[in-house]
């Protein structure tokens, strides 16, 4: 799939560094647009306990982008994801498997799922999102699209356009406060800086110290977009429709809500 939905008016000089978090950054910024078509990218999805969740999102990437690269990072789950995703391999080639057995971890996964893909010579974009469609496989073929002037678009629930679905307005609120509250702390300009939907060029990706982050947990969410801000990346925000979690097992715990808390200070003094 070649990333054609963005006009070839965008050529041109670059222009002066952007506001951070602009969702319509790619309608009005001049650069000479570097294409990222499917077959150059690679989605990595950690998972734990997700074996009901992980054949279904593998069906639909495959289905709708029949050759993007996938690699699922599964942390040795009791429930055996990693032998379902083993047992799939043969009918999707282009289907990776990672298994972590040590240091197991939201971020770690991460880390090392970067390392691996990267790793690859035909790697051009890398792409995180969740096992369990509340990121709908739909909107990678937009996020290439604005990755063809910019560096990282981030699906956004707060940028214009974004919404939240099957949330209680308690945890609304909170989740906007958190939002507030980390970029103020981070002098951020994303609006969702909590975003697991995120869409990075290569190029971006190499430039930030991804393997020696402050956060093991979530807050590995915000620190990756504050670095990547910091190496001066180009980035937009893409308005997405977040669905709340219908497969596998939530990840979120009251200590992964403390640690996002106070982790955006050690953010900010230590990464």
């Amino acid at each position: 799939m070649t990333a054609g939905a963005v006009s070839a008016a965008y050529t041109g000089k670059k222009s002066a560094m952007p506001a951070f978090g602009d969702a319509n950054l790619v309608d009005r910024l001049p650069r000479a647009a570097q294409f990222v078509s499917t077959q150059d990218a690679a989605v990595v999805i950690p998972t734990y306990n997700e074996r009901d969740s992980v054949p279904k999102i593998i069906e639909a990437l495959s289905n709708l982008y029949p050759d993007i690269h996938i690699l699922v990072v599964d942390d040795d789950s009791p429930d055996g994801t990693g032998v379902v995703v083993r047992g799939m391999q043969s009918q999707y080639p282009n289907l990776m498997l990672l298994e972590r057995t040590r240091n197991r971890g939201f971020a770690p996964s991460y880390r090392d799922g970067f390392r691996r893909v990267l790793a690859e010579s035909w790697c051009r974009a890398v792409i995180t999102m969740d096992a369990d469609f509340s990121h709908s496989p739909a909107e990678i073929g937009r996020m290439l699209d604005k990755l063809a002037v910019n560096d990282v678009v981030v699906g956004s629930r707060y940028t214009a356009g974004g919404s939240v679905q099957n949330w209680s307005p308690r945890r609304r609120m909170l989740s906007r406060a958190a939002n507030l509250y980390v970029r103020a702390v981070l002098g951020l300009r994303v609006r969702d800086a909590t975003s697991g939907f995120v869409c990075m060029r290569r190029e971006a990706l190499e430039r930030v110290p991804v393997h020696r982050t402050a956060s093991d947990g979530y807050a590995f969410l915000a620190e990756l977009k504050y670095l990547l801000h910091r190496a001066g990346s180009r980035i937009a925000e893409h308005p997405i429709s977040f669905d709340e979690r219908r497969e596998g097992q939530s990840k979120m715990s009251a200590g992964k809500m403390w640690e996002s808390f106070w982790k955006p200070w050690r953010i900010r003094f230590y990464s």
